[in-house]
């Protein structure tokens, strides 16, 4: 390796290294220091898989979603499901078998009783190496926009830039294998990709027609680079969808914490819809608050969806996004949290337990380690509402056919 590319990538691993600590959050759990400490096997009668929620049609759905994302992957597949290195022509029969199950029962405590005979369950070791999983919600978001700009559609809603470079360390050095950074050229040099104040404050991408639409509103329009996929609501009454694409490189930082550190929200009160309220009541902090997130989604048009990690469309309420670094991609599962019970107002009147399955069909940038689950409610405006308040524990469990 000449001198050229040496110092290049010592500078790409410098700059990994930075990105890396910047990650860091101010409190952890404890380290992970092995796949078998993410996944552990739990009596199948510890698991209340009677207490299911929601309707049949969106569980087979869902399973037939991520069997098409196994479908298309090679029999030397693996996925870890605690110690256990497991091929893909295993997970596939697990969702085969249990969809003969869900079609040959009539009710979910008959399918409980099928599932505990013919499957392994494992639950995650959580946040706190004794299960607790903290849940919270995303949705697909609608926003009004134009395809034009305008003086009122003005906020652009960006594609991928031409500039944009994923850089895969592992094509240098084997050790580097699975380490990708994001940036740009700058002359001879990699640099950072700009971050949101220089991209939204600075206008650094402005008139290179990037731009797939605008909007209106700055506030809607963070959001929905937050939710990673929306519907852009045009005004002859037609609709575009647009789902992520990449991203900027930089971490995320969550506003609701500078929020709440700054007293401008109390950390009870905290949830999407207080920072909503937030930001629209005080437009002059808008920029500001917004900069601290440094992290940047674009955007590319697509039919059908939302999709997730996976590439298959997301299932109301019966997706979930986690940790794909250390959880089985598409795998089905089992959760236990809270929902909330709504007035016809859409007023939260209180919250309830419950159970049910789901496929691990998506991942975020915030759902890092065992500890973290986010449960795609679909869209509409109770959606926006749960995904907004939802910040409950609950349990994580993964299901396995038998050998």
């Amino acid at each position: 390796m000449n001198n050229h590319v040496d110092n290049l990538l010592v500078f790409i691993l410098s700059l990994a290294l930075m990105v890396a600590a910047a990650c860091a959050p101010s409190k952890v759990a404890a380290p992970i220091t092995g796949q078998e400490e993410v996944l552990r096997i739990v009596d199948p009668f510890s698991v209340p898989l009677e207490r299911d929620d929601l309707p049949r049609d969106l569980l087979e759905e869902a399973l037939t979603n991520s069997l098409s994302y196994y479908e298309r992957l090679p029999e030397d597949t693996t996925f870890k499901f605690g110690t256990e290195e497991v091929q893909v022509d295993r997970i596939k029969r697990s969702l085969r078998t249990f969809l003969f199950l869900l079609r040959d029962t009539t009710s979910w405590t008959e399918l409980a009783d099928k599932v505990r005979e013919n499957f392994v369950i494992y639950r995650s070791v959580g946040r706190d190496e004794e299960g607790e999983v903290l849940f919270t919600g995303y949705f697909e978001p609608t926003i009004q926009g134009s395809l034009t700009p305008d003086e009122h559609y003005r906020y652009p809603i960006y594609g991928v830039p031409d500039d944009l470079l994923n850089i895969d360390l592992g094509l240098f050095r084997d050790e580097y294998r699975g380490v990708r950074l994001v940036g740009r050229a700058e002359g001879k040099r990699v640099v950072p990709y700009y971050t949101r104040e220089e991209i939204d404050r600075y206008g650094k991408l402005a008139g290179n027609d990037y731009e797939l639409a605008w909007v209106a509103d700055p506030v809607e329009l963070f959001f929905l680079r937050i939710q990673g996929s929306g519907r852009i609501r045009l005004l002859n009454g037609e609709s575009i969808r647009l789902g992520y694409a990449a991203q900027n490189g930089w971490p995320w930082r969550p506003i609701g914490r500078l929020m709440i550190e700054e007293g401008l929200i109390p950390k009870e009160a905290m949830s999407m819809q207080a920072i909503r309220r937030y930001l629209k009541q005080n437009p002059e902090k808008m920029s500001d608050i917004f900069a601290y997130d440094p992290s940047y989604v674009f955007f590319q048009a697509e039919k059908g969806g939302p999709f997730g990690n996976i590439a298959v469309p997301l299932t109301s309420g019966r997706s979930i996004a986690t940790d794909s670094s250390i959880f089985p991609k598409g795998a089905l599962a089992f959760i236990e949290c809270q929902k909330p019970v709504f007035a016809k107002d859409g007023v939260i009147l209180g919250w309830v337990p419950f159970g049910r399955y789901v496929l691990n069909q998506d991942t975020g940038g915030a759902i890092r380690g065992p500890g973290r689950v986010d449960l795609f409610w679909g869209n509409g405006p109770f959606s926006r509402i749960a995904a907004g308040h939802l910040k409950h524990t609950g349990s994580l469990y993964f299901l396995l056919l038998k050998e």
